[in-house]
């Protein structure tokens, strides 16, 4: 039987349904003349269809209760309805019972034919008595006290079974019912969804005002166009795109807060009406641009009909969203590959240094200070690897997963900050910098990277970061005064900052004063974040400047030449020159130059070569010695054979001289012969 044909139920019949029925309780041990009739009312309230209600959840209007005067009884005994031939024929395919106060369902004998059977507003507590009711094709059991389904297993021909307001735990023993084409479960204590996997042609399933906290297991229900969840605990929702025909789905007062939670009803072909109001999620600024967004099939939502308008405007707005969200994920990426990087490069530092046994790589040293902001560059996120040059907008899926440990150094540029992790890092100061960008860096950080190879970029950091006016030295091997030294050759520093760790250096009290002595060209204004005041200045000076005097004093003249620029040799010539006139004969303004220059000059003495620098040069000495002592013993050699070769010479050059003589006088002592020889000499030559 359709749907349709339930709803035909008109409310005059279902009133006449029980006119002149007798309800008679008897028990198995009483005789014949105990037995004893009720009469029901025959005011029977009408029974209305409430199938065309969706949600099924409304009680029924209040009515008028039917009268009976039950006998009581000592003995447990269930009640036998029967009714008379002319109210079978009349009403023989429909029975109402419902107000009747009925606490366990009576014996139903020869009516086997009835189709629609109403218990509902009673107290019963179990379903039984109805097995025989084969027929049965709606049973009404709503507003009762039953705990669970049962009894149920022979009525195959159910279609519509209405077990709402009870006390039912568990969908249960609904294995036989496969014909089955509306279950209502609504107002029960359900905690799962189980047990109707089977029940392919079932139209509508109502489990609102449950104890639900998700939803899933609705694998099969193949023919479900309506699902009413209102009014449960559930905080995700699943297998709900593999329902082929779902239309309707009601969500109203839940506890879902993110679209990821339900993202399985995007994946819907069918849905068309869905409810979420009531949930956290509806209070969000994005819940309805991103509802329409996902589910472009939807008519309504929340029970108002969806225009094209709120279309157009949730596209616009469900893209911004996604282009936020794809940048966030971005940024996460890349903070999450920065973190990985730098805590590979201080573990190789740690290597580097003895710190640390050489360890599997996956063990992540824990950079407490490494900065977790992803890097800016005109006000946009950018971080650079040099060893990658590929956009990271592709894959961001999986790009988590493909996240390297083995990276060996970072280059970061954040805002006015250029950042290097690592000695491969110093490779990117040959790359091609834009004006712009290399303009905007005042601050340089050097970290995990030792100062000697810092010291031999520092010139191509001069021309490359022209603007660059503070230095940060973390993990860099400062251990000693002379490395700062290097410095002077940069063309301007305000600021400096060593950091304790990895820096020795910072445990010599002078270190400071130090600084701004061999620096004080510079006019530096900030050391370790503290201000150098005049003070500082004058100390330094008091220091170290006798230092610089005895180095410039004690070094031979082609020492100096050899220390200092091109700059200074000029300076150095007018110092020579100068040297040996009177007091007297050099004005005021060439006194003042001569003071500053020779100050200046004095501290260039006080340079530095690090250690590769100055075992290149010893390798470059024994080379050269080498090949002097292969050159000068080559030479030794030229000249004992040459002095030999005279000495033989001397020793012979008597008799071949005589020879030479006797030989001259025979070949002219003929004349004419010898003049012939010579002309046919000259002849054969031609």
């Amino acid at each position: 039987m359709i749907p349709g044909k339930y709803r035909s139920v008109s409310g005059r019949a279902a009133n006449n349904v029980n006119c002149g029925l007798h309800l008679v309780i008897q028990t198995s041990s009483l005789p014949e003349k105990s037995k004893v009739e009720f009469k029901l009312n025959k005011e029977t309230p009408s029974f209305s269809g409430r199938l065309l209600q969706h949600d099924l959840e409304r009680n029924y209007s209040s009515r008028q209760g039917d009268h009976i005067n039950l006998a009581s009884s000592s003995m447990p005994s269930f009640p036998i309805l029967q009714r008379s031939s002319e109210e079978k024929i009349l009403y023989s395919d429909r029975l109402t019972l419902e107000r009747q106060k009925l606490t366990v369902c009576p014996i139903i004998d020869g009516e086997e034919h009835l189709r629609l059977l109403n218990f509902q507003h009673n107290f019963i507590t179990r379903i039984q008595n109805i097995s025989n009711l084969q027929r049965l094709i709606f049973l009404d059991l709503y507003d009762n006290q039953i705990e669970e389904i049962s009894g149920l297993s022979t009525l195959r021909s159910l279609r519509v079974l209405l077990l709402g307001k009870n006390r039912i735990k568990k969908i249960s023993n609904l294995e036989n019912l496969k014909s089955l084409d509306v279950l209502d479960l609504h107002g029960n204590q359900i905690t799962k969804i189980e047990n109707v996997s089977h029940l392919c042609d079932l139209r509508v399933l109502n489990l609102a005002r449950n104890l639900l906290s998700h939803v899933d297991n609705l694998n099969g229900l193949d023919s479900l166009t309506e699902l009413n969840l209102r009014h449960n605990q559930i905080t995700f929702v699943r297998d709900v795109d593999n329902l082929p025909c779902l239309q309707r789905l009601f969500l109203s007062f839940n506890n879902i807060s993110t679209f990821e939670s339900v993202c399985c009803l995007a994946d819907s072909s069918s849905l068309s009406d869905i409810t979420f109001d009531g949930n956290p999620i509806a209070q969000e600024s994005w819940y309805k641009h991103t509802i329409l967004q996902n589910m472009m099939q939807l008519r309504q939502l929340d029970m108002k009909r969806v225009t094209e308008e709120e279309r157009r405007m949730a596209s616009i707005v469900a893209k911004k969203e996604e282009e936020k969200k794809r940048e966030s994920h971005k940024q996460s990426l890349l903070k999450e590959k920065k973190r990985l990087t730098i805590n590979n490069v201080a573990r190789k530092w740690d290597l580097q240094q003895h710190r640390i046994p050489n360890i599997a790589p996956n063990q992540d040293r824990k950079v407490s200070d490494s900065p977790q902001d992803p890097s800016q560059l005109h006000g946009s996120t950018v971080s650079a690897f040099p060893e990658e040059t590929g956009s990271l907008d592709s894959g961001l899926t999986s790009a988590l997963q493909g996240l390297s440990v083995t990276d060996t150094h970072l280059v970061e540029v954040d805002g006015d900050t250029l950042s290097l992790y690592g000695s491969g890092a110093l490779e990117s100061l040959d790359r091609n910098w834009s004006v712009q960008t290399a303009g905007m860096v005042t601050t340089v950080s050097f970290t995990f990277i030792e100062f000697d190879e810092i010291v031999q970029v520092l010139p191509k950091l001069k021309i490359k970061f022209p603007n660059s006016l503070h230095l940060k030295f973390k993990e860099t091997n400062l251990v000693m005064l002379q490395q700062f030294n290097a410095l002077a050759q940069l063309r301007h520093v305000d600021q400096l900052t060593i950091d304790p760790q990895g820096n020795p250096v910072v445990n010599f009290t002078l270190w400071k004063y130090y600084v701004l002595f061999r620096l004080s060209h510079f006019s530096m204004q900030k050391i370790n974040g503290t201000e150098v005041t005049q003070n500082d200045m004058i100390m330094a000076e008091r220091l170290f400047g006798i230092l610089a005097h005895v180095a410039s004093s004690e070094l031979p003249q082609y020492r100096l030449i050899s220390i200092l620029g091109d700059a200074r040799k000029k300076q150095f010539r007018y110092l020579l020159e100068t040297k040996g006139k009177k007091p007297g004969l050099v004005n005021e303004e060439n006194s003042d130059s001569k003071r500053l220059v020779g100050e200046n000059t004095n501290r260039a003495t006080l340079n530095y070569t690090t250690r590769d620098f100055y075992n290149e040069r010893l390798e470059e000495i024994k080379e050269k010695k080498k090949f002097c002592k292969m050159y000068m013993e080559d030479l030794v050699k030229e000249a004992t054979e040459i002095n030999m070769k005279n000495e033989a010479l001397q020793k012979l050059w008597p008799q071949m001289f005589i020879e030479l003589v006797r030989d001259a006088v025979i070949e002219i002592r003929n004349k004419s012969s010898y003049m012939k020889l010579c002309l046919q000499q000259i002849t054969d030559q031609k």
